[in-house]
């Protein structure tokens, strides 16, 4: 498994001391847990059920679950921010993306509207790893519009929902035994929205066929169907009708995490083709030391130093309350399509050798270019980015 170092500005002032020490803990726990069984997971495009379970006993899932319901109380959110750069670092990204989804992305939905009971109920497992979790947004005719959402809940008569409807590109879907689903529970277009907790082994609850992805193979990704599915009202998340703002509370980190991997991942990409340029000759000379090739990496270096600097502003930010909606969409668009330019830089780079398996960048290529698309697509993005400027 191909890993890379992070320069020496990986100790960043955005970080204290015991983040480092979090940082350094869990790359030994990649090294020892994950990369050994990695390429079995990504043969299986599922990993383990116990990769959750071995997170969870050393610290590493679920920490913002507080100690009464078995988990650490940490909700300093860079020690996320640690999980996923580290993942990225260590080639395994897409090992523990089912892992950084139950963590940072699911479990605060439970955390900010779970009332007392629903704590009592799935908090225990989800902290212990137990019970993993998904969301379900995505359907199979609506992607980054929410309020196009047509899967419905109908009141059953007694308090309760019927559930029906489809759900697709669900990560942790063939793994998970929680899964928040937003429903629609009126034609209102954002207000009719709500949020269900549906679990394992729910009647008219099935899962389709692992998606057969282009890359990314050690995440589990399934389509997931609700067929009357009779929906407690006691797993109603929060009040009927706020799902949209729910889901839209939680687009913020969800693009922040994204970019903050995304960019370890080019650092990555760019180290491996500066150490091929290097190595690699042609001509009696290395390929690195040509113009066009010395060019490249210049314009490169330059983009990744700056993008850098502006996602570790958007992490100090979030921690303190501040990055707004815009920073969130800028951070996702610039680096996901950064991604694409270094590794689709780096495969020509390698000649020949960047459309094998041999080397690492080609891998790299094919994984970066679902980032365009997943937490809404970086059209989206702009979009959002143009409304702030009042057009």
């Amino acid at each position: 498994m191909a890993t890379f170092t992070l320069p020496a500005a990986a100790k960043r002032a955005i970080f204290e001391p015991e983040h480092e020490d979090y940082r350094e803990s869990y790359a030994t726990f990649l090294q020892k847990e994950v990369v050994p069984h990695y390429a079995e997971w990504e043969r299986n495009q599922i990993v383990a059920r116990e990769l959750f379970t071995r997170c969870a006993e050393h610290g590493f899932l679920a920490m913002e679950v507080p100690e009464r319901y078995g988990g650490n109380g940490v909700s300093d959110w860079r020690f996320n921010v640690v999980l996923c750069e580290e993942g990225v670092r260590a080639g395994v990204g897409d090992a523990v993306a089912g892992p950084m989804l139950h963590t940072d992305i699911v479990l605060p939905y439970l955390m900010a509207s779970a009332d007392d009971d629903q704590k009592e109920r799935w908090l225990p497992a989800v902290a212990s790893g137990q019970k993993i979790l998904a969301i379900a947004m995505t359907e199979p005719g609506t992607g980054s519009d929410l309020a196009a959402i047509k899967t419905s809940a109908r009141p059953d008569g007694d308090g309760g929902y019927i559930l029906n409807g489809a759900k697709t590109f669900i990560t942790n879907g063939i793994n998970a035994d929680l899964v928040v689903v937003a429903a629609r529970t009126s034609e209102d277009k954002h207000g009719g929205l709500s949020l269900f907790v549906v679990e394992r082994g729910m009647p008219g609850f099935e899962r389709g066929k692992q998606i057969d992805k282009l890359g990314q193979h050690a995440s589990d990704t399934a389509e997931l169907f609700f067929e009357d599915v009779a929906v407690p009202a006691a797993n109603r998340l929060g009040p009927e009708g706020s799902g949209f703002l729910q889901l839209i509370a939680r687009l913020v980190p969800e693009r922040l995490i994204l970019a903050v991997g995304t960019i370890v991942g080019c650092e990555g990409a760019f180290a491996w083709t500066l150490d091929y340029i290097k190595q690699r000759t042609a001509f009696g000379r290395p390929i690195g030391s040509f113009q066009n090739s010395r060019f490249v990496m210049a314009e490169l270096k330059t983009k990744i130093e700056i993008t850098r600097c502006f996602v570790d502003r958007c992490i100090e930010r979030y921690v303190d309350g501040s990055c707004t909606v815009e920073e969130a969409a800028m951070a996702k668009w610039w680096t996901t399509d950064l991604l694409g330019e270094v590794t689709d830089a780096g495969v020509q780079l390698h000649g020949g050798y960047g459309y094998t398996t041999e080397y690492p960048i080609g891998k790299a290529w094919i994984d970066a270019r679902i980032s365009r698309i997943y937490a809404g697509t970086n059209e989206i993005m702009k979009e959002l980015i143009g409304r702030t400027l009042g057009l």
